[in-house]
């Protein structure tokens, strides 16, 4: 009988350790659980972004550039700053020149192309009904810089001062020879920067275009610039 009770005693206290161990993972877990809740989520430096977030990419409006994927990693995201004061004509030629908009700051001159743009094309026009290449030009030159003039793009390039093109300035000219036939000066229109002038297109009428367009290289000539003494000397001639 003694031995009955040790044995039953004994079967009872390895019963209750096998319980206790069996016991002891769950209470580790539920300790692990409670220390996860209580834990708080990590902070980040404002414009550090963790993984999971696409982020878009392209060019703002500044010129600035941002990239593009997804984040797989911390990552810094530098925002583009603000435009202040910006207008809608800087911001509708800014995107047109692809350049920033702190570059689009002759206003009067905007403005002015504004105006025309889109006029149809009528060889020998002045108004906004029709208007030629070198009305055109003469008009904003007038208009915008108080320079006078020729009436034909052959004259135009007779008077200004040749300027490479690596070297043109906004308000200088542009001139192309678009004949298919012949030579000489055809053309002109009015350098704006980043490779684009305005000029009045016998097929498309008041537009902007670019140096570099496969059409346009092929023709150019070179480029001009109407300097005061010369504007005098026309605006006395006529």
């Amino acid at each position: 009988m003694p031995n009955l009770f040790i044995t039953a005693v004994t079967a009872v206290i390895f019963t209750g350790s096998s319980l206790m161990v069996k016991a002891q993972p769950s209470v580790n877990i539920e300790k692990m659980s409670a220390s996860a809740a209580v834990k708080k989520s990590p902070k980040f430096i404002p414009g550090i972004v963790i993984n999971g977030h696409p982020v878009r990419t392209g060019r703002n409006i500044t010129g600035r550039e941002f990239t593009e994927g997804y984040v797989h990693e911390p990552t810094l995201v530098i925002e583009p700053a603000p435009i202040e004061n910006c207008t809608a004509l800087q911001f509708k030629y800014a995107l047109m020149l692809d350049m920033d908009v702190e570059n689009v700051t002759n206003t009067v001159l905007f403005e002015e192309i504004d105006k025309w743009l889109d006029t149809r094309y009528r060889f020998g026009g002045t108004t906004e009904k029709g208007i030629d290449c070198s009305a055109y030009t003469g008009t904003l030159l007038t208009d915008v810089y108080g320079l006078n003039v020729s009436r034909t793009s052959r004259n135009q390039y007779a008077e200004s001062e040749k300027i490479q093109k690596d070297k043109l300035q906004q308000g200088d000219l542009v001139f192309f020879n678009t004949r298919r036939r012949g030579r000489g000066v055809s053309h002109v229109g009015l350098y704006l920067g980043n490779g684009y002038f305005t000029h009045a297109g016998s097929s498309t009428g008041v537009t902007i275009s670019n140096l570099d367009d496969t059409y346009w290289s092929s023709k150019y000539l070179g480029g001009g610039r109407i300097n005061q003494s010369a504007s005098t000397a026309t605006a006395a001639t006529e």
